[in-house]
């Protein structure tokens, strides 16, 4: 009978061990579930909305924000202004900021027409979901920012809604 407690004391200890160590391990820009997805990322061109073509090459040479959202997602949208702010007071700095979206072409550009962003919006579609993996979001939810600095390495990367905290730390970076 003693040792029950001891026993339940030992597993949740060896719990939040774990769920921090989890933690810590997805917050590491190092540790990627794919070793080349960086640089393969900077191969990729998808469309925008309007079916124009846009290559992730011509992002190359300065920090980068990438957003992974999409308009069913509350959270995504939430942010987006917040991101909006950041890009057009970090523009000047260098800053680019692209948006991903996760989505179908047609809802994004009804979204847009309603809430403009001043930053390029790109179509992922539902593949985004894949290549965020790749680059770090081990629970393929949404939102996902990752942050590339100017020689194109994956410096950040967050899982869930950015705060003005996560930007300012960021804006550093570049």
């Amino acid at each position: 009978m003693k040792r029950r407690p001891f026993l339940y004391g030992g597993l949740a200890v060896a719990a939040g061990l774990a769920g921090a160590g989890a933690a810590w391990w997805q917050s590491q820009p190092a540790q990627h579930r794919s070793a080349g997805a960086p640089d393969a990322f900077w191969q990729l061109a998808f469309e925008t909305p309007e079916g124009q073509p846009l290559l992730l090459s011509s992002f190359a040479g300065r920090p980068l924000l990438v957003n992974f959202w999409a308009t069913w997602c509350p959270p995504c949208v939430e942010e987006l202004p917040l991101i909006d702010q950041f890009f057009q007071a970090n523009r000047s700095k260098n800053w680019q900021v692209l948006g991903l979206a996760v989505d179908q072409p047609s809802a994004v550009r009804t979204w847009l027409q309603k809430r403009p962003l001043s930053f390029p919006v790109a179509m992922a579609g539902f593949s985004g979901t894949e290549l965020s993996k790749s680059l770090g979001n081990l629970s393929g939810g949404l939102p996902f920012t990752a942050v590339f600095g100017a020689s194109g390495q994956l410096l950040h990367r967050k899982s869930g809604k950015v705060t003005t905290e996560d930007l300012a730390q960021w804006r550093g970076l570049g």
